[in-house]
């Protein structure tokens, strides 16, 4: 495996990265969900929904061209 010379770049500047760590967040949000389930009026697996979407998104904007992240 080897990276991509603007790896640094990637990780600050990627759609696909930002959107994993959201879908990271929600995924977290689904598990303390127990917790303040009682609290919150949100249905079970809402969070878990927005994850799958999210990531999906994530997947797509892999193969999405962006501005200042080329790899030359």
């Amino acid at each position: 495996m080897r990276l991509v010379t603007n790896w640094r770049a990637v990780l600050r500047r990627a759609w696909s990265v930002r959107l994993m760590l959201l879908a990271a967040a929600l995924s977290g949000l689904e598990v303390a969900m127990p917790l303040v389930g009682h609290v919150l009026p949100i249905p079970t697996g809402a969070f878990a929904g927005l994850s799958f979407i999210i990531t999906a998104g994530a997947f797509a904007a892999r193969f999405v061209a962006q501005k200042g992240l080329s790899d030359e």
